[in-house]
């Protein structure tokens, strides 16, 4: 056994990053490939920078005063937890039992880390950005039992295998996360990134941080430590089943849940790994929370061990916490010959008394409930008051016009809407005729106002996407009868094949993705949906309808128009609120209560003579701010609305086809969204503008549109829509 202390980088001031890391331009793999470049800033005269709320890069701003004469609070105050003081821990498999020097020192690593997790992750909190603190809670000691292990031989593939696929280094040693929930167990490898020396301590404290460089999944060349970019659950299964086949003498490690389970690709890897004897070995958080509830309530029958071991995996169950015992099971799996897995017993967020055992611990810890337990572990009060209490969440300043200011949530709205057409059914009716099935998201993507309000035609479910729509379709392959789907729009990818089979049978589907596009979210690539036109699959003599209302007001009118009618539609909103639509008075809305939302109709909010903006979804009142302000310097520009994005309007795309340009505004795709089609539908009709669209080119940073980082929860968008302005200006211009 080796007890020593590790070496922590040199203290290094946050905002130095920027410093650091690099020009904004730089080669994404020039950037991963300089990981340590934190202790070189450190050597470096560098001036002290600022986060620029309008542009996406650190601008210079005037010195600071030192430190003894200025007060430091929030996320600019030193990380007060030091995690210098964790010890190094070997351990040798062939020695079942910890010795108490071994698990006096894996206790405070242990202790220490998760301190550390609760500290940084509620400064997401404070900022209004979520953060996800329980995840990463759980599974420190499996990190550090692991960890532990790696010290002592090469006989394993020293990657701890994530479903967001992160890979970190620690005492020269490589090594990765999987979590609960799509990166939800981010904080842990930020936190490992920091001990390793890749990022400074303090630079936690800007966690989901508009341009931090720490969103909520990490991304490949966005964060020094980080190897590869996070995926979505139950991805990485099948993939450390390769590794396992790439690297037979060796033993491979992953760390699962009981959420990562759920998904189909994973009974798929079982069944492989089984049958090639694949030395995989899983160590899954078992704490019966996700976010929409409790497995063991909404998913009876759902039992890790018996489905595991069916699969044909020796499987040992320990309670998590109990160290001697989760050690003794490790050992155990490592010496059977073949998959092995330990599922690891335990409440949600153990210790954590505001959210232990609750699925408030799936997302960010709150304030209070972080003072309350770090002043439990013995810290002063103020180490977390000063820090949290001094972090308040960043507005926009840029005011939009042609808009309001109010909002509405979309995607809450969504679900509203379908009890405004429930409510007109008799309860019997509505059971018979409508189901409304979900996939562990309701509180996200609308559903739970329809759980909530008519439980007779709802069914909670797991993280089975694809199960889950298929259900739904088979629910409407009676021509009388409608499913209702919802999930995050990232998610549409996964179920094509099933969207496919559900058009073959002509079934009824009301489909909802949620976060849609890339708007104001702290988040990065594989939480962005952005091939929404994936779901227009089918051949030319097949149809479904793809909608993506602009405001709250025109999603009402879209569910209430389209929800009874036959085959597949999607329906598509943002995570974030939106303002509704004005007219270019100021004052009256665009959609009021006398519109009437027609399918396949595009709408004419200005009529102009230079040109035409196409616009729809969360992209609409931005594109109308920049055409209002083009107009008021006089360039005629006009704006169409298209909220049926794969339908061509014939009447409509004559009309603007024969101005003198068209300018597509979207937030997803250029390679597959709406603009890479329109240019084609004016050709085919002999029209010939000046054609042009923008939307997101590049994973981490969006093009002309969007100038903002991956991890940006609040953004620039008042950038946006001045860079909007003025593309549209040149266009007019060069005219």
């Amino acid at each position: 056994m080796v007890v020593s202390q590790m070496c922590a980088p040199s203290n290094v001031c946050p905002s130095s990053v920027a410093a650091a890391w690099g020009n904004r331009g730089e080669p994404r793999s020039a950037i991963a490939d300089r990981p340590r470049d934190y202790d070189k800033a450190v050597s470096r005269s560098t001036p002290q920078h600022h986060r620029c709320p309008l542009f996406s890069c650190f601008s210079p701003s005037p010195p600071t005063p030192p430190p003894h004469k200025r007060k430091m609070s929030g996320p600019e105050s030193k990380f007060p937890i030091d995690l210098k003081s964790l010890k190094k821990v070997t351990l040798d498999p062939s020695n079942p039992k910890l010795t108490p020097e071994q698990k006096a020192a894996l206790s405070y690593n242990i202790q220490l880390m998760r301190d550390a997790i609760v500290l940084f992750t509620a400064t997401g909190a404070a900022r209004g950005v979520s953060g996800h603190t329980g995840g990463a809670y759980d599974t420190v000691p499996e990190v550090c039992l692991l960890l532990s292990l790696f010290n002592h031989s090469d006989k394993y593939v020293p990657i701890l295998f994530d479903e967001a696929g992160e890979y970190f280094r620690l005492y020269a040693l490589r090594f990765a996360f999987d979590r609960d929930r799509e990166g939800h167990r981010v904080a842990t490898q930020y936190l490992l990134s920091a001990i390793d020396g890749h990022i400074p301590a303090e630079h936690l404290l800007h966690y989901r941080e508009a341009n931090s460089k720490l969103p909520g999944h990490p991304e490949l060349g966005l964060t020094p430590g980080v190897k590869f970019s996070s995926g979505r659950l139950g991805h990485v299964w099948p993939w450390v089943n390769g590794i396992a086949l790439a690297n037979r003498d060796k033993t491979v490690f992953m760390l699962g849940s009981d959420g990562s389970q759920q998904e189909g690709n994973d009974a798929e890897a079982a069944r492989l790994a089984v049958a090639q004897g694949l030395n995989v070995k899983l160590l899954i958080d078992d704490n019966d929370v996700t976010i929409a509830g409790h497995p063991s309530q909404y998913l009876k029958g759902y039992d890790l061990a018996k489905t595991l071991s069916g699969h044909g995996l020796k499987v040992f169950t320990v309670q998590g916490e109990d160290l001697d015992a989760l050690w003794s099971a490790l050992c155990d799996i490592i010496v059977y010959d073949g998959p092995a897995a330990v599922v690891c017993k335990r409440l949600m967020a153990p210790g954590v008394a505001d959210i232990e055992g609750s699925t408030h611990g799936h997302d960010v810890i709150p304030i209070k409930a972080a003072v309350n337990y770090l002043k439990s572990r013995g810290h002063p009060e103020t180490m977390a008051t000063d820090i949290l209490y001094n972090i308040k969440p960043h507005s926009i300043p840029y005011l939009y016009i042609g808009s309001t200011k109010e909002v509405g949530a979309n995607r809450v709205v969504f679900g509203q809407a379908v009890n405004l057409v429930l409510d007109k059914l008799s309860k019997e009716e509505a059971a018979k005729k409508v189901m409304v099935i979900d996939s562990d998201l309701e509180g996200s993507t609308g559903l739970k106002v329809i759980h909530e309000k008519h439980p007779e035609v709802f069914v909670p479910s797991g993280i089975m996407e694809r199960g889950n729509f298929s259900a739904a379709a088979g629910f409407g392959f009676d021509e009388n009868k409608f499913g209702v789907f919802s999930t995050f729009s990232a998610f549409l990818e996964m179920v094509i094949s099933e969207i496919t089979m559900a058009r073959l049978n002509n079934c009824n589907v009301l489909c909802h993705f949620s976060h849609s596009g890339v708007d104001e979210m702290a988040d990065n690539t594989c939480h962005f949906g952005v091939n929404s036109l994936f779901a227009d699959n089918g051949l030319a003599d097949t149809h479904s309808w793809l909608y993506f209302p602009a405001d709250a007001a025109q999603m009402i009118a879209v569910i209430q128009r389209v929800f009874f009618e036959r085959g597949l539609r999607f329906v598509f909103s943002t995570r974030s609120k939106v303002p509704y639509m004005l007219r270019e008075d100021g004052k009256t809305r665009v959609f009021d209560d006398e519109y009437k939302f027609v399918p396949g109709k595009d709408e004419v909010i200005a009529e102009g003579t230079a040109g035409y903006v196409v616009s729809y979804g969360e992209m609409l009142y931005r594109a109308w701010d920049a055409v209002l302000r083009c107009r008021q310097e006089g360039l005629n520009v006009g704006l169409i609305n298209k909220p049926t994005l794969n339908v061509v309007d014939e009447e409509m795309i004559k009309k603007i086809g024969s101005s003198p340009f068209v300018l597509v505004v979207e937030s997803l795709n250029q390679k597959t969204g709406l603009g890479s089609k329109f240019g084609t539908w004016l050709l085919e009709r002999q029209l010939t503008p000046r054609y042009g669209y923008m939307g997101t080119n590049k994973e981490g940073k969006l093009r002309r549109t969007y100038r903002a980082d991956p991890s940006s929860g609040s953004g620039s968008s008042g950038y946006h829509s001045r860079f909007l302005q003025a593309k549209l200006g040149a266009r007019c211009e060069s005219l």
